[in-house]
């Protein structure tokens, strides 16, 4: 630890007194990796350090998503998507080369499911729940099943028929992109 500090110490005058800079001694500090955020990542404890998204930064997309998503928007499921697109696109250029895959496919799962609670919502009655699914190839029975229960919306976004009705596919085609694909 000393050893960090006196290296600290002297780059901090290099940085002040050579390039003229200013150091924010808030951001500063001598640390392990893992307890440490820089540029919105941070790194994962182990033999093999890997790059991963800092907490605060999930926190805060997810935070903008759910403003995205939002069901009482008054938008259509296009608009959305587009807009979603735009933030997408920029955020996965920013942190796409994070090194821990899973948190990017869970984030797709998880926008994707937001997206079926609102197509959901946007559906409204029964009847047209139900006409909507068997239209996308749900089966009569599931259909129905799935149009008449009481069940909330976040809780039949992930039920078999709205997956069939609106498969990660269909949002593909509208233009929504993937994180966990580079590209």
């Amino acid at each position: 630890r000393r050893a960090g500090e006196r290296v600290m110490q002297s780059i901090t005058r290099f940085i002040t007194g050579k390039l003229k800079l200013k150091v924010n001694e808030s951001k500063s500090a001598v640390a392990r990796p893992a307890e440490r955020k820089f540029l919105g990542f941070s790194f994962t404890n182990g033999k093999q350090p890997k790059r991963r998204i800092a907490p605060k930064s999930l926190l805060r997309f997810k935070k903008r998503i759910r403003e995205l998503t939002k069901r009482n928007r008054g938008v259509s499921l296009e608009r959305m998507v587009e807009q979603l697109r735009l933030y997408l696109t920029g955020w996965r250029g920013y942190f796409g080369f994070c090194e821990t895959r899973s948190v990017l496919r869970d984030l797709d799962s998880w926008i994707r499911r937001r997206l079926r609670c609102f197509q959901w919502k946007q559906w409204k009655r029964g009847k047209t729940r139900f006409a909507e699914l068997r239209k996308r190839g749900v089966g009569k029975d599931l259909a129905a099943q799935t149009a008449g229960s009481s069940r909330g919306l976040w809780h039949l976004s992930r039920s078999p028929a709205l997956n069939i009705a609106l498969p990660g596919a269909y949002f593909d085609s509208l233009g929504l992109p993937r994180l966990s694909e580079a590209g």
